[in-house]
């Protein structure tokens, strides 16, 4: 494994366990300022933003437990991007435990030094009986 690919898994680690401690400075502080973020929720292309991350973690009871399996990382000259599938677990603060899979593309760029994380798409697929219900049951 190259040192590269090291920076870029600690990055992502950095992500997961800011997910688990819910610290919305922690989230963005991974993500370059212009990230481009196509997220499960709506709308259909985002910003990453200190607010919007805080009211979205204030959903949540608990920590966010993320984690990644399949994942292809390949790193170029200053950037980089991976595929994986994630797997999305906690309690929501009414009490409703989620447990979800979904596909996630991210693309990084070396800006200043420091990997971040330049675009962020998640998605889950949907069923094709005519229902366009998203489907988070599935699982790899």
């Amino acid at each position: 494994m190259t040192e590269e690919q090291q920076e870029i898994i600690a990055l992502c680690q950095r992500l997961g366990d800011a997910h688990y401690d819910r610290d919305a400075d922690a989230i963005v502080e991974c993500y370059a300022p212009d990230a481009v973020i196509y997220a499960l929720a709506p709308p259909l292309k985002d910003k990453i933003d200190r607010a919007g991350t805080a009211a979205w973690l204030a959903t949540w009871h608990g920590p966010i437990l993320i984690g990644a399996e399949d994942v292809d990382l390949i790193v170029g000259d200053g950037i980089a991007w991976s595929t994986a599938l994630n797997r999305m677990r906690g309690t929501k603060a009414d009490g409703a435990q989620e447990d979800i899979w979904f596909r996630t593309t991210m693309c990084f760029r070396k800006i200043d030094g420091a990997w971040k994380i330049v675009h962020d798409h998640s998605s889950t697929p949907f069923y094709m009986d005519g229902s366009l219900r998203a489907a988070v049951d599935l699982q790899p």
